[in-house]
């Protein structure tokens, strides 16, 4: 039986062993492991390609994200507007942060945070005398949000806009990067990402120099001067080695995200016309996906997932339980709340196997084991 991984890890290794290998190896002879050149020399690349002034490597995007909410000093107990179908870390770190969440629902056809949900959130919080203070706006699966709507919002509300752009770095809308609308945006490093390391590490862009300033300390245990802190910080620093990773992995980036495209287009070519059993992702005009997941709708989900398992391919569900039905919110009382189109994507949504070098074999026999599923149907 054929093997398709969902994301061979192991396989985009192989593709750079020599280089990455050999630069890594000069960080462990150099003996400088932390704050040294090859973190510089990743945060002045990376803010030049994204066309922020700052870049802060950080530990990871969870990081990334909550060290912006500090950097902020948002006013404790209040209001930030999150969509529930994410990741928890985008929820996670407005809690670390002594801020409330609060969950509004996405859109169908992007699976992105829905503007008028955010609107709707907005006045029902502001008629019962809750002040929000922020807005986190997810782009999801690779594709940007409506970042400049949102934006437009954020500015007439006088409410900070921070970009969760941890599966989205590098996508666009028009010749402007994700990550460049808000105040500071925060991406992810993880190994399954566009961009990516072999463990956890992460980034804060900015082109606010306050903040930046003060992320620098908080990832250094808030300390602004050899054993002196002047903040409740964390040990929030991206290491050497996985800064040298990343110097290796970006020179390819451009180049990655092309292949990630092309299979998109084979996936979208072949699964087409299997209307009204799959929904495909939809690109709107001038938005540049990243590809960091390619997402269907599917009925009979959960049985097409097994059936595909039963083929050696692998796949995933994002997020089979919103964030507003999880247990550990409950005490914000949105058990009540009804997202329909968040609880409807969550039973529907299954990612397909995607990462660069998939093969034309592979690639075509996730296809016809999709369409053999649906014949029976």
């Amino acid at each position: 039986m054929k093997k398709v991984p969902f994301i061979d890890l192991k396989r985009c290794y192989q593709v750079y062993k020599e280089e990455l290998e050999k630069k890594v190896l000069e960080v462990l002879r150099s003996g400088i492991y932390l704050n040294g050149p090859q973190t510089k020399e990743l945060e002045n690349l990376l803010a030049n390609y994204l066309g922020t002034s700052c870049a802060i490597g950080v530990s990871s995007g969870t990081e990334a994200l909550y060290l912006i909410l500090k950097a902020l000093d948002l006013p404790q107990n209040t209001y930030v507007l999150v969509p529930s179908f994410t990741f928890v870390a985008t929820a996670e770190v407005v809690m670390r942060a002594g801020l409330v969440p609060f969950f509004v629902d996405v859109e169908e056809d992007t699976y992105n945070i829905s503007l008028e949900s955010l609107k709707e959130s907005y006045e029902r919080l502001t008629k019962q005398r809750k002040k929000v203070s922020a807005v986190i706006a997810v782009s999801l699966f690779g594709l940007p949000a409506h970042l400049k709507e949102i934006q437009k919002f954020c500015k007439e509300k006088d409410i900070y806009l921070i970009e969760d752009i941890c599966q989205a770095f590098g996508a666009k809308i028009a010749n402007k990067k994700v990550g460049t609308f808000g105040i500071a945006s925060a991406t992810s490093f993880y190994p399954t990402k566009p961009l990516s390391t072999f463990g956890d590490a992460g980034m804060v862009f900015t082109s606010n120099k306050k903040i930046a300033r003060t992320i620098r300390y908080l990832k250094e245990h808030g300390q602004i001067k050899p054993y002196f802190y002047k903040y409740h910080g964390v040990n929030g620093r991206i290491d050497e080695i996985h800064s040298a990773i990343l110097l290796v992995k970006f020179k390819h980036f451009e180049k990655e995200i092309a292949l990630r495209k092309t299979i998109v287009g084979k996936y979208i070519e072949g699964l087409k016309n299997l209307n009204p059993h799959l929904k495909l992702p939809y690109f709107p005009k001038d938005y540049f996906s990243s590809y960091s997941l390619f997402t269907i709708r599917a009925k009979n989900r959960n049985k097409l997932k097994k059936f595909l398992e039963s083929r050696g391919i692998g796949t995933g569900i994002y997020y089979s339980k919103p964030l507003h039905l999880q247990p550990v919110y409950k005490n914000l009382n949105f058990r009540n709340v009804k997202l329909p189109i968040t609880e409807r994507l969550a039973k529907e949504v299954l990612s397909l196997p995607l990462h660069p070098y998939l093969t034309e074999e592979e690639i075509n026999y996730v296809i016809s084991s999709i369409r053999d599923f649906y014949k029976s149907k």
